[in-house]
C-alpha cells in the first residue's frame, strides 16, 4: 500500500457483509460510475492495508480505503491574488468571494478571478488540482464559495445539491417596507427577452423558490434573510424586484444605487454533510466593509 494523495477510509458494518465493496461504494456512499471508473485504474482501493478489486465482497470489521486523485492537470492561469480562506481541509476549500469578482474564468473574464485565484495558490503550494466551485454566485455578491479539491468530493457535493440537501442562507437589503415578517416567493424563473444576462419571471420559465425572513425595517428599506431552495440564476435578485423590493444597489433590477454601488446581498451560510465524514458541517463568512457601513447608514 502506498498511500499517496487523500485517503477515504470506511470500517465496514455488519450490514456490509457479503456486499460487494463496489456496491457499498455505489449505494451506500453514493460514489458516481466516473469516480469509480477512475479507481479502477491502478492500486487505489485496499483492505485492512492489501489492495483488493471492487467487486471482492467485504467483511464486518474491514477497513477500506481509497486512495483519491488529488494531483490533476488545469487549463485555469495561477495568478497571486489575495484569497480570504474561511476553511480547507483535504477535501474542501471555503473561500469568502469580494465583490467585483467573477467565480469562474469566461470570455469576458480571463484573469483576476476566483478561480485563477486558487490555481495560484495551490500551486504556491505545490499543489495540481482543478477548479472545482460547488456553487456560484454573481460577481457582485460577496461571501461563501465552497471549492472541492478533489472529483470525489465533487461529487459528493454535487449530489447533495441536486437533492436539495445544502442548505444556503444570504443576507440582503431591500427597497422599501417589506409588510410580511416571513414567506415564500415561488415565481419561475427564465431568461428575459433580447438578453444574454437578465432573468425575469416567467409563466414558463423554471421552478424557483425564495424563503424570506425580516431581519429588521428601516426608514426606507428592509434587512431580510433568505434561504435558497433552488439556485437560479439571479433568482433572489429577480424574485425580490417580482415582489416590489428590489435589492439596494441592485441597477439591473431596478434597486436604487444612491446608497450602495452594487446589489447588496450577501452569501452567508453553506451548511452540508461533509464528503469525508457524512457529518453536519457549517461555513460562514462574515460581512464585508461595504454592508457594514450601509447598515450603519441605514440606522442613522
Amino acid at each position: 500500500m502506498n498511500p499517496s494523495g487523500t485517503l477515504w477510509e470506511y470500517r465496514l458494518k455488519s450490514e456490509d457483509s457479503g456486499q460487494k465493496y463496489l456496491s457499498i461504494l455505489k449505494h451506500k456512499f453514493h460514489f458516481s460510475l466516473k469516480v469509480l471508473q477512475r479507481l479502477k485504474q491502478g492500486e487505489r482501493v485496499w483492505v485492512n492495508g492489501h489492495f483488493t478489486y471492487l467487486t471482492a465482497r467485504g467483511k464486518e470489521g474491514e477497513v477500506l480505503s481509497i486512495q483519491l486523485f488529488s494531483e490533476e492537470e488545469t487549463t485555469i492561469q495561477g495568478e497571486n491574488l489575495p484569497l480570504n480562506i474561511l476553511y480547507e481541509d483535504d477535501y474542501l476549500l471555503a473561500v469568502n468571494k469580494p465583490v467585483g469578482q467573477v467565480v469562474h474564468p469566461n470570455h469576458r473574464y480571463l484573469s483576476q478571478t476566483l478561480g485563477n485565484a486558487v490555481v495560484g495558490y495551490w500551486e504556491r503550494k505545490g499543489e495540481h488540482r482543478q477548479f472545482r466551485p460547488i456553487h456560484r454566485i454573481d460577481r457582485n455578491t460577496s461571501g461563501v464559495v465552497i471549492i472541492a479539491k478533489n472529483q470525489f468530493a465533487h461529487q459528493q457535493l454535487a449530489w447533495q445539491l441536486e437533492r436539495g440537501h445544502i442548505h444556503k442562507r444570504y443576507f440582503g437589503f431591500v427597497q422599501g417596507h417589506v409588510l410580511e415578517n416571513s414567506g415564500a416567493i415561488t415565481s419561475p424563473i427564465g431568461l428575459a427577452l433580447n438578453s444574454f444576462i437578465k432573468r425575469q419571471i416567467q409563466d414558463n420559465g423554471e421552478a424557483a423558490r425564495t424563503d424570506f425572513r425580516v431581519v429588521r425595517r428601516y426608514d426606507e428599506a428592509s434587512f431580510l434573510e433568505f434561504i435558497l431552495e433552488t439556485g437560479r440564476t439571479h433568482q433572489i435578485r429577480v424574485h425580490c424586484e417580482g415582489i416590489g423590493h428590489p435589492l439596494l444597489g441592485d441597477d439591473l433590477y431596478g434597486g436604487d444605487t444612491t446608497l450602495i454601488g452594487r446589489q447588496a446581498l450577501h452569501s452567508s451560510v453553506y451548511a452540508f454533510l461533509h464528503p469525508a465524514t457524512g457529518l453536519p458541517f457549517v461555513i460562514r463568512a462574515p460581512f464585508p466593509e461595504d454592508l457594514r457601513h450601509l447598515m450603519k447608514t441605514l440606522k442613522r
